[in-house]
């Protein structure tokens, strides 16, 4: 790990002009149990819409930081335009974070500035590289967590983010990934693990929101065994600097067929 750049209240790595355009889609995590919208993500995409990989694409070593940081400022600007109600989910990359203290400030800058609370500010662990250092990735967590801020374990139960980050982390939410929810209403060992993650979840005081779901079949099962927060295709897809239309109706069935 190396040293803090802050130096007088400004950051070498983090501020400065980026070299491409970027924006953001939102996509909403719904609730069964109370058929609403609980939370947004806010996802990267070009300006036309193109793909969040081309953007990271252009995402060098240099720029990580950088990026990291205007990624939330983008965010947060945009779901202060669009009139957001509910919390706002911003992944961020836990080598991206020298001192917690320090890079959180220019989101509090920009949080202040619009007017958005930050209790209703969620971030989420990108595992897209294996954490170095898990005792660095903790005091993240847990400097977060005093300011008022949720956490979520993404992509959890595929590649790096795994059960031994449980040992060391206490996020507030855990999202399960795609590979372990896809065909979950027909797939016996996709049940046994599920039903298994909701006991330890329910032991550890972890929320759970299952991503990736794409089928009604996979939103009821999950709903009817204790997995009623979703994310996925089914519900909506990501929308480009917009929100979902009224999902309501659609969720109020659910909730009923559950």
């Amino acid at each position: 790990m190396h040293r803090c750049a802050e130096k007088e209240g400004h950051c070498e790595r983090c501020e400065g002009e980026l070299p491409f355009e970027f924006t953001m889609a939102f996509q909403p995590i719904v609730d069964l149990s109370s058929a609403r919208i609980i939370t947004y993500e806010a996802l990267v995409r070009g300006p036309a819409g193109e793909s969040a990989g081309s953007i990271l694409a252009k995402v060098t070593p240099r720029l990580l930081y950088r990026f990291d940081q205007a990624c939330r400022i983008r965010a947060i600007e945009l779901a202060s335009r669009l009139g957001m109600r509910e919390s706002l989910s911003i992944n961020f990359l836990p080598n991206a974070v020298y001192e917690p203290q320090a890079c959180i400030q220019a989101t509090l800058d920009i949080s202040q500035k619009v007017g958005w609370p930050t209790e209703r500010l969620v971030f989420e662990v990108t595992e897209s590289e294996k954490v170095q250092d898990q005792k660095h990735l903790r005091s993240i967590i847990e400097a977060y967590r005093s300011m008022g801020f949720t956490t979520a374990l993404d992509d959890f139960g595929n590649g790096f983010a795994n059960l031994d980050l449980l040992t060391v982390l206490h996020p507030d939410r855990l999202k399960i990934d795609r590979a372990l929810v896809m065909g979950c209403d027909d797939d016996i060992r996709r049940q046994a693990i599920l039903k298994a993650l909701v006991g330890l979840a329910g032991e550890l005081g972890i929320d759970l929101i299952a991503e990736g779901v794409e089928t009604r079949d996979e939103a009821l099962w999950l709903g009817r065994h204790g997995i009623p927060k979703q994310q996925g295709f089914f519900h909506a897809r990501p929308a480009l600097e917009s929100l979902a239309p009224d999902l309501e109706p659609g969720l109020a069935a659910l909730r009923q067929a559950l």
